[in-house]
């Protein structure tokens, strides 16, 4: 390769989803000039892997993605699908990036002089600084054992679901209690289909707690602004499960053991199949508790500040469980339950495997602090926890691409001033 005919930016994104845009729309403040890459188009995975009654479980006076505040009529309700593309797609025509849709970045390695060889669907680039806004949900899990499950059972991830009408007709188990398995397990039930649900360990919080939403009681108590640094877990809490709650028709909280008492079939987590039947671990009641004490633990957090403050509001209460397991089910005879489709909601893998960098751990995640890696000019953005709760929100991730930009701004004005010397 003729590395004269390579075209080189300052800063290269691999991304175009609302991670990627925010930084964009930061160096363009600062006149940085850069190209964003997106294998697709830009925010589809909001298009293409949502479930067509997904709305947004924090209010929407939380989106405040740079220069592209909520500014809609309802600021305390939260946004269904299509009104969030909406509001995504103004952002873009905001940011207009300079971006190359439909381009894959097959590999990014470093250069002996410095920078980075990017070399994509599209042919090779250069840069001095790398940006990866792609995420960390890039490989739907799907356990080994779904592999010897009937054909005749349809099986799809959450990422594919799209409404109770896609599946065939008969019972269906959801496998995974987190944000999306339990919001799917809700649409499923309340389509009227007979639904199984492996629970996992997933918290769960209220929706509201003494007359307002607990997200804007947790925002004014400084949860959201909360480095990870100084959370009790430190790095840990990364790799923690979100609360389940939904914002569906208003918000409301989920409650696992209210769709048990409306003829919901609840189990604990699924660890095998037999051949005949699936195998749960006994530890239902153990989840329920768990996610329960959870939840009462942010209402007395709430509680407290509300004392401390000397606020006006509503009396307390603690939640109390409306139906018990009346025992363990260990097991489930395929056949005789008549389940006809599964609908994996365990999550993802990361697949950082085209960024040639030391900057991984054994599990492929991406170490950092506070998205500034290690190896000099590889950036990430857009995870979880990132620096704070809501760095994988529109809330914060803004405030982290300034961050980042302010970091690549700062080298490129020390190298112009060692050049200079």
């Amino acid at each position: 390769m003729n590395e004269n005919r390579v075209t080189h930016y300052p800063v290269v994104i691999v991304g175009g989803g609302q991670a990627g845009l925010s930084t964009s729309y930061h160096l363009s403040l600062q006149g940085i000039d850069h190209l964003m890459f997106e294998k697709h188009h830009a925010m589809h995975a909001w298009e293409t892997q949502r479930w067509d009654n997904f709305c947004l479980v924090t209010p929407n006076w939380q989106c405040d993605l740079p220069g592209h505040p909520y500014a809609g009529p309802d600021p305390d309700g939260f946004m269904k699908k299509e009104e969030i593309l909406r509001y995504l797609k103004e952002f873009r025509t905001k940011v207009d990036p300079p971006i190359r849709e439909g381009v894959s970045v097959r590999r990014v390695t470093p250069r002996p002089e410095g920078g980075f060889l990017v070399a994509t669907s599209a042919g090779d680039f250069s840069a001095d600084n790398v940006v990866v806004a792609s995420g960390g949900y890039h490989e739907p899990i799907v356990p080994r054992m779904a592999e010897r499950l009937p054909p005749s059972i349809t099986q799809i991830h959450s990422a594919q679901y799209r409404n109770a009408g896609q599946l065939p007709e008969g019972p269906v188990l959801v496998v995974g209690s987190g944000q999306s398995g339990a919001q799917i397990a809700e649409d499923l039930h309340l389509a009227g289909r007979q639904v199984h649900l492996a629970v996992g360990n997933a918290p769960r919080c209220a929706r509201f707690y003494r007359g307002r939403d607990v997200v804007t009681w947790l925002a004014d108590m400084g949860y959201y602004d909360m480095p990870v640094e100084e959370h009790p877990l430190r790095e840990g809490v990364r790799d923690n499960t979100n609360h389940y709650v939904t914002g569906r028709d208003g918000g409301r909280d989920i409650d696992l053991r209210k769709f048990a008492l409306e003829g919901m079939e609840l189990y604990g987590a699924l660890r095998a199949f037999d051949g005949e039947r699936l195998l749960f671990d006994a530890n239902l009641a153990q989840a329920l508790d768990d996610a329960d004490r959870t939840y009462n633990g942010i209402n007395a957090a709430i509680d407290k500040h509300i004392a401390q403050k000397g606020l006006e509001a509503p009396p307390p209460s603690v939640y109390e469980a409306v139906w018990q397991p009346p025992e363990e089910r260990p097991t489930l005879d395929l056949a005789a339950s008549g389940i006809a489709s599964i609908v994996w909601c365990i999550g993802f893998r990361p697949d950082f495997h085209w960024l040639d960098a030391p900057v991984f751990n054994g599990a492929g995640h991406p170490q950092h602090r506070r998205g500034i890696t290690a190896r000099e000019g590889v950036y990430f953005i857009g995870l979880p926890w990132l620096h704070t709760w809501g760095s994988g929100r529109f809330g914060s991730v803004g405030r982290d691409a300034a961050h980042i930009v302010a970091h690549i701004d700062a080298r490129a004005q020390l190298a112009r001033r060692g050049s200079a010397a």
